[in-house]
């Protein structure tokens, strides 16, 4: 008997707050992009490829701006080792039952927002499935292809009357990871978050700020996977 509770629609469905935070972000991105003088194609084509929110954006600063290659592709894999990650501490909390047969593939879709999603439904007490994965990633996949490519054909200069509008969009990613983070806080990850906020005050003060939120989210996940945070009660 099929639990439809881990079903693909059902993952298609827990992904709906993610794709109502990613489509407004993509089409910010598609209207940036051909702004700085990227065809709507290059600009899908970033997104389709690279798929990394908030690292596109660094993505097109670094190709307009006339950065090395070497220095850019260091620049964004730097940004989003983080990643490497995610899939380790998912599989860490599913249990060692979780089948990973196609993990090669629902993986490609785990940025911060269907990890963070991920793990709340698991702390809901849904069992992981693959089909859900797929479902939940491929619904923000989806939308952020999407986003990218209605704010490509609309072009340069679309949001140009919503200067309060194109200023918030900036803060829609965080907020909406923040919200999903939030939403599963328990006593056990305050270690992690502590190893967190520590890692980002002391690299930020010793480097950058830059360096010192890489440094905080590589903190964080690596004291999340060695099980610093423990387990929930119950």
């Amino acid at each position: 008997m099929q639990d439809t509770n881990t079903s693909f629609p059902q993952g298609l469905i827990a992904g709906l707050p993610i794709v109502l935070g990613y489509f407004p972000i993509a089409f910010a991105f598609g209207v940036a992009a051909t702004g700085q003088g990227l065809s709507p194609i290059e600009a899908f084509g970033l997104s389709l490829i690279i798929y990394a929110g908030a690292a596109q954006f660094l993505a097109l600063a670094l190709i307009t701006s006339g950065a090395p290659l070497l220095v850019a592709a260091f620049t964004l894999v730097a940004m989003n080792l983080r990643h490497v990650l995610y899939g380790p501490a998912l599989m860490k909390r599913a249990g060692p039952a979780a089948s990973r047969r196609h993990a090669w593939a629902w993986a490609f879709g785990l940025t911060d927002e269907v990890f963070g999603a991920a793990l709340g439904q698991l702390a809901r007490g849904r069992r992981f499935s693959e089909p859900f994965m797929f479902g939940l990633g491929l619904a923000a996949y989806a939308s952020w292809l999407a986003g990218t490519a209605l704010g490509a054909y609309a072009g340069a200069g679309a949001l140009a009357g919503w200067p309060v509008l194109e200023a918030a969009l900036g803060f829609m990613l965080p907020a909406l990871f923040l919200a999903l983070l939030l939403s599963i806080l328990s006593r056990a990850q305050i270690p992690v978050i502590v190893v967190a906020a520590v890692a980002t005050v002391v690299v930020s003060l010793a480097w950058s700020g830059t360096a010192g939120i890489l440094a905080g989210m590589v903190a964080g996940a690596v004291a999340g996977v060695l099980g610093l945070g423990g387990r929930d009660a119950g």
